[in-house]
């Protein structure tokens, strides 16, 4: 890396926690902040597999499980506890656990609401919180401490599938992005959110299975996004060629819900 590029894009030694960081995703973002030197902690419901995947990805960098269910105030607590009794400081907070429900809008159940807004708001809300002293005490002048939240073109337009509370959800991570952003800029810490398009994930596997070809097809780019695509975007919001940009949403879409 030329010592420009270095200085602009460089997250080597930084410290960073991915929430959903064993698959998807968050398994996308956390293996390139491992690759670029950057010592990553991943969480994850299932231990089990948050560990494997650690392990897997500790062979490219430093990469260590911390699994929690973010379901939860006190899930969220206890990894922020987690996280706080192994490093007094956080470079980057990646909160990208997520939760998806879909079902006919006569059939849809309020424990859904409640589900998915728990993890896909409220835990951001709780985990920003709870970390946001340990993000202060990373803060450099000229290079902040940086919130990034995964959101959805879903919360940009509205989707084919009956997804209600997902979509809703995407939305209010995108307002609350701005929010936090706004409140947490005098502590130099920037907010920002990714909204990504179609991946290959679990979460997207059976949409990919039926409507794979169709969403190409839709798509401005022909094709659906590739790990480098989201990798590349989150090492950019969590350098300092971003430092200036806070309360900001990237598409990560290949242009779906950009050009329409």
């Amino acid at each position: 890396m030329t010592d420009v590029l270095s200085r602009l894009f460089s997250i080597e030694g930084k410290v960073a926690l991915v929430t959903g960081g064993s698959r998807g995703i968050g398994l996308m973002i956390a293996r390139g902040f491992v690759e670029a030197g950057a010592k990553t902690y991943i969480s994850s419901r299932k231990a089990d597999v948050c560990d494997r995947v650690a392990k897997e990805l500790s062979a490219s960098g430093t990469c260590i499980s911390l699994p929690a269910d973010l379901g939860t105030e006190a899930g969220a607590r206890q990894l922020a506890d987690a996280l706080g009794a192994r490093e007094s400081a956080l470079n980057i907070l990646v909160n990208n656990a997520g939760a998806n429900w879909g079902a006919p809008m006569e059939e849809y159940p309020d424990v859904a609401w409640d589900k998915v807004l728990a993890l896909n708001v409220k835990a951001i809300f709780h985990m920003t919180r709870l970390l946001a002293p340990a993000l202060e005490r990373a803060a450099r002048p000229g290079d902040p401490a940086r919130v990034i939240n995964i959101g959805s073109i879903d919360g940009l337009q509205a989707p084919l599938l009956e997804t209600y509370a997902y979509s809703s959800s995407k939305a209010g991570l995108i307002h609350l992005t701005r929010v936090l952003a706004r409140r947490l800029a005098g502590e130099n810490i920037n907010v920002n959110a990714i909204a990504p398009g179609p991946f290959e994930s679990k979460m997207m596997a059976e949409t990919l299975r039926v409507f794979g070809d169709a969403i190409k097809q839709s798509c401005p780019r022909g094709r659906i996004g590739e790990p480098e695509d989201m990798a590349g975007t989150a090492i950019f919001l969590a350098s300092r060629a971003s430092a200036y940009i806070t309360g900001a949403l990237i598409p990560v879409d290949g242009g779906i819900a950009t050009t329409v």
